[in-house]
This record gives C-alpha cells, sequence and structure tokens, in this order.
C-alpha cells in the first residue's frame, strides 16, 4: 500500500508505522468496540498514517462532531468514553471540558504527538496551517517545539544526524530546542548508523520571494489551481466524463473528481516536477507507447504469448486510466495558462524578479484593483513588488493601500498590518534595495532557461531559482563561506552545530555515495521549490540528495490567506 514511502534513500515507511502503533496502542486501550469521532481537520493528515483498513477492527465511525459526549451524557451509561489530543494535551481545552462538567467522564485522557506525516518518498509534513503566523505575527513557538520534536523521533528512527546548519531566528530555536532535548534525554542517543548526513533548517522569511510567484511545474500548478489536501486533488467532473457515442453531454457528473497525487502512480512520478510547458510531450509519447502496448494484442499467437500479454493487462489498463487522468488534468491547466490574464499577471511578477520597475506604481496592478480582481491576487502581487525592491517607497505603498482598502473594504487594515509585521508589504528604511545584489550574487534570474531539458533550478519558475534551494545548493558545494556577505543581508543569524556520534557509528562513504541532506523548511514549503530539491537530488554530479520536511505545504494564495484577519464588516 505504502510502496512509495521505502523507495527513496530513505525508508519512511519507518516513522509512517511508529504513528500507526502509536495509534492502534491507544485504540487498543478502549476495550470493545468503538465509535471514533473524529476533529474534521485531522482526518486528512490521519489518512496518510492509517487508512480505514487499520481502524476498521474498531467498528469505527468517522465523523467531525465535537460535543457527542456533552449530548450522549446521562443517555447511554453504559458507554464509556476515551479522549485523544492532537498534537498535545493542553490546560485550554481540559479546562474547557471541565467547565462543561464532562472532563471526568473520560477514562482515557492522553495525547498523540502528530508531528511529522510521511507525505511521500522523500517529502514530510507537520500541516501545522498557522505556524507561520504563530512564528511571525504571534511570537509563539509552539510549532518550534514540535518541529524540534519530531525531528528527535527522526533521530531516534535513523540515527543522529552529525551536522546541522541552519539560518534565520526560528532556525536558531529550533537547533536549540534539539540540542537541550538530547541533553535533558541522554537515554535519546542510540546505535543507530545514522541515515541523513547533514540537517538544513530554514526559516520561510529568509526567502519571502519564491511562494508568493506562481509556480509553473505541473504539480505547482494543479496546487496554484485546484489545491492539493493531503495529498488529494479535487476537479472539475466535466473532463473526467466517460464519452459514450451518442450520448452527447447528458447525464453529466456533478461530483468533483478526487485524485491521490503521489510517486505511487508512475506517470505522475515521472511529470509532477517538469515545466508545465514540458508535460505534453511526454503525455503524447506515453499514449504511443501504451497503445503499441494494446496492439501487440494482435500479434499474440501462441497460448505462451497471449498468456504474457493477460498478465500485462492490469498495469497497461492502470497506465491507460492514469494517461487518460493526467490528460485531462492538463487540459484544465491549458486553459487556465493560455489566457490573457494568466499571461498578464505572469509577465509583472517575471520583471518584478528579474529587477524591472519594482519602484513604482505598477499600472497592472493599478488596473486588477479597478477591476475588482480576487483581493488575494492583488496582495500576492503588491507583496512580490515590495520583497523585490527591499520594501517600497512611502508614497507607492500609501497608495496601494489607499487603493486596496477604497475598493475592497476597510476592514482589510488588519490584514495589511499583519503583511507589513510579517515583512510582506512593509516601507523601505534603509533606502537601499539589496535584492540586486542578493539576485547577482546567487543567480536568482536566469535568461537562458531550458524549460524541456533543464541545467539549472530556475526552470521551476520559468527563469527564477528559488532563493532557499539555492541555499541548499550551494551549502552543498561549495559551502556557504562562498556567500558570507549575501547570508548577511539575508534575515536572522546563519549557524553551524555538530552533533557528536557514539563511538563506531562514524560513516565512512563508499565511492560515489551520495550525501544525504534533510532540508527542513520552517514557515511552509512550496510544490516548486520541492520539485527544484528533487532536480538537484537526481543531478549527476550533485553528490547530495534531498529530503524534504517542513510545517506546511502551501503556495501563495493559501500562505496570504493565513496570514489575512477574518473579520466582517459590521452591518448599519
Amino acid at each position: 500500500m505504502a510502496a512509495h514511502l521505502s523507495s527513496g534513500r530513505v525508508n519512511l515507511t519507518l516513522l509512517r508505522e511508529a504513528g500507526r502503533r502509536e495509534l492502534r496502542e491507544f485504540l487498543d486501550k478502549c476495550a470493545g468496540s468503538k465509535a471514533i469521532v473524529w476533529d474534521e481537520y485531522l482526518t486528512g493528515p490521519f489518512g496518510l498514517i492509517a487508512q480505514y483498513s487499520l481502524l476498521k477492527p474498531s467498528y469505527c465511525l468517522l465523523c467531525s462532531s465535537c460535543d457527542s459526549r456533552r449530548e450522549d451524557r446521562g443517555r447511554s451509561p453504559q458507554r464509556d468514553f476515551h479522549i485523544l489530543f492532537v498534537p498535545r494535551r493542553s490546560l485550554l481545552c481540559e479546562q474547557w471540558l471541565k467547565e462543561q462538567g464532562v472532563l471526568g467522564s473520560f477514562i482515557h485522557r492522553e495525547q498523540y504527538s502528530l508531528d511529522l506525516i510521511p507525505f511521500d518518498g522523500d517529502l514530510l509534513s507537520m500541516e501545522s496551517e498557522s505556524a507561520f503566523k504563530e512564528c511571525y505575527l504571534e511570537s509563539d513557538q509552539t510549532s518550534l517545539y514540535h518541529a524540534a520534536k519530531g525531528l528527535m523521533t527522526l533521530q531516534a528512527l535513523y540515527g543522529t544526524i552529525p551536522q546541522i546548519f541552519g539560518k534565520g531566528e526560528c532556525a536558531r530555536h529550533v537547533a536549540n530546542m534539539m540540542i537541550r532535548m538530547k541533553r535533558e534525554f541522554p537515554g535519546s542517543q542510540n546505535s543507530i548508523f545514522p541515515v541523513f548526513d547533514t540537517l538544513l533548517l530554514l526559516d520561510r522569511n529568509v526567502d519571502l520571494l519564491t511562494p508568493l510567484a506562481t509556480q509553473l511545474t505541473y504539480e505547482g500548478l494543479i496546487d496554484e489551481i485546484y489545491g492539493i489536501q493531503n495529498t488529494y486533488v479535487k476537479l472539475p467532473p466535466e473532463k473526467f466524463a466517460p464519452k459514450k457515442q451518442g450520448e452527447g453531454g447528458k447525464d453529466l457528473p456533478t461530483e468533483p473528481k478526487k485524485l491521490q497525487l503521489n510517486s505511487a502512480e508512475e506517470l505522475y512520478a515521472e511529470i509532477r516536477d517538469k515545466n508545465f510547458n514540458a508535460v505534453g510531450s511526454v503525455l503524447s509519447k506515453k499514449a504511443k507507447i501504451i497503445s503499441a502496448a494494446f496492439e501487440e494484442r494482435h500479434h499474440a499467437k501462441t497460448v505462451g504469448e497471449i498468456k504474457q500479454f493477460v498478465s500485462q493487462l492490469p498495469h497497461m489498463q492502470a497506465a491507460r486510466s492514469s494517461l487518460a487522468n493526467h490528460t485531462s488534468i492538463a487540459e484544465l491547466i491549458k486553459d487556465i495558462t493560455t489566457s490573457e490574464d494568466f499571461f498578464d499577471n505572469l509577465t509583472v511578477e517575471q520583471e518584478f524578479m528579474s529587477g524591472i520597475d519594482t519602484d513604482k506604481v505598477n499600472n497592472y496592478i493599478e488596473d486588477c484593483i479597478a477591476q475588482k480582481h480576487p483581493l488575494i491576487k492583488i496582495l500576492r502581487l503588491v507583496c512580490l513588488q515590495s520583497v523585490c525592491n527591499s520594501g517600497l517607497k512611502q508614497k507607492v505603498l500609501d497608495h496601494y493601500k489607499r487603493e486596496i482598502l477604497q475598493t475592497y473594504g476597510y476592514e482589510h487594515i488588519l490584514t495589511l498590518n499583519n503583511l507589513e509585521k510579517a515583512g510582506l508589504l512593509k516601507p523601505q528604511t534603509s533606502g537601499r534595495n539589496n535584492y540586486p545584489t542578493i539576485r547577482k550574487t546567487l543567480r536568482l534570474w536566469m535568461d537562458d532557461v531550458n524549460e524541456q531539458n533543464p541545467n539549472d533550478i530556475s526552470y521551476v519558475y520559468s527563469g527564477y531559482a528559488p532563493l532557499s534551494v539555492r541555499l541548499a545548493q550551494l551549502l552543498a558545494r561549495p559551502g556557504w563561506r562562498s556567500i558570507e556577505e549575501v547570508l548577511k543581508m539575508l534575515p536572522g543569524p546563519h549557524f553551524e552545530e555538530r552533533q557528536q556520534l557514539p563511538t563506531g557509528l562514524q560513516k565512512k562513504r563508499q565511492h560515489g555515495e551520495n550525501r544525504v541532506t534533510l532540508v527542513f523548511f520552517l514557515g511552509g514549503v512550496t510544490y516548486a521549490e520541492i520539485a527544484a530539491l528533487r532536480f538537484l537530488s537526481q543531478m549527476e554530479d550533485g553528490g547530495t540528495e534531498y529530503v524534504i520536511a517542513t510545517t506546511k505545504l502551501i503556495n501563495g494564495t493559501s500562505w496570504i490567506k493565513s496570514l489575512m484577519e477574518k473579520l466582517e464588516p459590521t452591518p448599519f
């Protein structure tokens, strides 16, 4: 079922099994058949750890009601009640239960640390939706504590990570917590041969630019347009309706088409990280190969040949179904990417990222506000301009703020304040724009990008190389000392820590064996950044393979949305 989790250099099935075991142990404490009442948000992340088949012996009922205990109190005295807090027991929750008069009704009150969830063979996420807001707006380090705890769990399963590098205030906090946890629990030092060579902790606010830009990989665009939730995407059903002759458009499905997207699907694993402009030719080639494979049945003459064809049939049918799905998805995306609005938006983004006209009011943004385009689209563009100019001139910033508030409502003043606090939309204080220096030194903009057969990570944004991934690339070779001056221009400290390995566990690398680096994004990571790191892993002379961990998988829209204040204007 989870073969894709064990296909990479690091077998992430071990982490999944540890999570399943912990959940099973709690369920086994509760005697008899059980009805499980879920918090709705948890059903997605838990589905990646324990499918329904694991819970089936418990006769589970999955639902999102949280008041069932209060409703059942006094009505069914024969029932036992238990509660499992995720990711931790909270004094506030227990106090609330006490006030409701139900705290004493729970036989077991325990916590389940849902820290790092395996999403794919090289991808882990905490799915902590508010982690960025908590860290940068509310100075709440709870999610950092859970990140450190998750990393300690990883080290218990995969061995101590000898080298820790980091950039940013949050990265420094997480490293400090890990060191303290190791000191406070000396028994946690295990005798497992280390799987990871290096841990790189990166603050999201070190690179605010990347999530704001429109991702241009296949997987990135699916997420930008439809949103991927816990590896699943819901798509418009029209393109997936079976085409039967003579029926025209009658009885079209109305339910969205739900598909799981991970590397267990061969075709998806091949195209997910490609620039969207390179996907069409791959699908076309696959269609010819599958068509030729089905034609083979006409050449099967002997019983042996027929038997061989029949044995391959399930795999061929799965491949044909997969191709049909991804051809439909590509058509849906193409309808968007060939639109004039998408092209205009992308042109402005790329002008900002390459340093053109970042210091004055942009006509396209003004037109979009006048036409009342979605507010999140406006905020992404204005924040992108601000980040690419190390802040906006006060006059330009005031103009944008005034236009936004007058068009979309004054209740959004709190959202603008949040964006300013997070460093996304701010006045240029020093009078100096550091972005051109950072762009040139780190080669963040490439004019001659090859989308079909890329030779640089900049293909994921058709010209822009994600700053975060460039930092990871330069750390591996030639090392951060070569970019010391640029690192000082980016927010927060940069540091290196070494963890002592028990005697006999020092790694002797075989000739040609790649290093394994875990890159942990504190505050979220985009699918385009993941694609760029996978590209580096596959480079022949790269010498490093990457595993990615994050507090949350994000795109520009979901990220900005998490910073918006949910405030309804008071009716007059």
